[in-house]
């Protein structure tokens, strides 16, 4: 078992294609006015094991029950991938996951 307090934060991931760009970009932008929250660049194509483009939350340990909740009810038709930072990347990308959304298969060959 594995102990909380080797999660030093999480990383949400908001995915989009072309036509839900914008959708993604308010999303997190309010995430990130809201929470304070670091918001990343907006990716239009695959980076790292994300299958589509996609826009990178940090969200430290204390605001996740706060950011993750919010971001299930407000998210509309967008997919959300959280994931936790442990260190272990392998397992942070498979193991210690939470989708909001549909999930997606993810390339993990990086690893």
């Amino acid at each position: 078992m594995g102990d909380i307090d080797t999660i030093t934060g999480w990383h949400a991931h908001v995915y989009f294609d072309a036509e839900r760009k914008e959708a993604a970009r308010a999303l997190c932008e309010a995430s990130a006015g809201r929470f304070g929250v670091a918001m990343g660049r907006m990716h239009d194509d695959p980076v790292g094991p994300h299958p589509t483009g996609s826009c990178q939350l940090s969200v430290p340990p204390g605001a996740f029950a706060e950011v993750i909740p919010w971001l299930a009810l407000n998210r509309g038709e967008l997919t959300v991938f959280a994931h936790a930072e442990t260190g272990e990347h392998l397992a942070d990308h498979t193991q210690h996951v939470i989708w909001l959304g549909q999930s997606r298969p993810l390339d993990l060959s990086i690893f």
